[in-house]
């Protein structure tokens, strides 16, 4: 994995809703859960975890979508691409979408989480596997080893 610059761009399908975080990203994820699978239309969802206070939408407008609970899923009201997400349990950060970054062979999963629901033929690649989400008290050692694993492919 390189993530080797603190400026990450990216855009939905048809180029209406643009975005852009000033920050490394603490984590990337694969999420193998039900509402993921239905949502991406794929085997799972991808996501960069950005702090919310680096990330900046650039262009355009999202919308809400998705289950309206405490975590908020973000659209493009044009093309319908599911952008970002804003984890109901923390405004600190924000879930973009890996496959939208401009670079997204970068930010490949580091962790992969609702394995228990995964399909039989979905492969991530990711180090760290998870049958639900991890306990909140695990992800300040979740983005550190995250950190030096980034650290040390970029050396």
């Amino acid at each position: 994995m390189t993530i080797d610059e603190s400026c990450a761009n990216g855009s939905c399908r048809c180029g209406q809703v643009t975005f852009q975080s000033r920050s490394k990203p603490v984590m990337t994820s694969a999420c193998h859960c039900v509402g993921c699978q239905k949502m991406s239309g794929s085997a799972f969802s991808l996501s960069t975890l950005f702090p919310a206070e680096a990330f900046f939408i650039t262009r355009g407008s999202p919308v809400i979508g998705g289950m309206h609970g405490s975590t908020r899923h973000y659209f493009c009201p044009h093309c319908l691409s599911w952008l970002f997400t804003r984890p109901g349990e923390s405004d600190a950060f924000v879930g973009v979408r890996s496959s939208l970054l401009d670079q997204p062979q970068r930010y490949a999963p580091f962790m992969e989480t609702w394995v228990r629901e995964k399909l039989p033929c979905a492969s991530t690649g990711a180090r760290v596997s998870y049958d639900a989400f991890p306990d909140p008290q695990d992800y300040p050692v979740l983005m550190a080893e995250f950190a030096a694993t980034v650290a040390v492919a970029e050396n």
